[in-house]
């Protein structure tokens, strides 16, 4: 499943306004691609790009997390820092909500 979408200037009555449609470009290969097995039973895919990791979850949810700081390893957050996937190494976890309650612990890539 491709998440990605780019920024095309339409003409609108004389206006130019910008808007996030599909890319019509073959979208770029990840760099590389891991399945975490993580504790419950629960899995990741994650496809990781220069800048972002689309993250494919084993309940049926995608989400595309752009990368953002960290102190060591790896850190990809949505701007409000509601789910939170990091990753050092071959291992990761996934914080999710306010209170950033783990929600996928122990993730080891096969």
């Amino acid at each position: 499943m491709n998440f990605r979408t780019t920024m095309r200037t339409l003409a609108v009555g004389g206006l130019f306004v910008l808007v996030g449609v599909p890319a019509l470009a073959q979208d770029p290969e990840p760099t590389s691609t891991a399945t975490f097995r993580c504790a419950d039973d629960k899995s990741i895919v994650a496809k990781f790009y220069p800048d972002d990791v689309d993250l494919t979850f084993n309940d049926g949810r995608q989400v595309s997390l752009p990368q953002a700081m960290s102190g060591s390893g790896a850190r990809y957050a949505d701007a409000d820092g509601t789910i939170v996937f990091w990753n050092k190494g071959n291992t990761a976890f996934v914080t999710e909500g306010s209170d950033e309650n783990v929600t996928y612990k122990d993730c080891v890539a096969d």
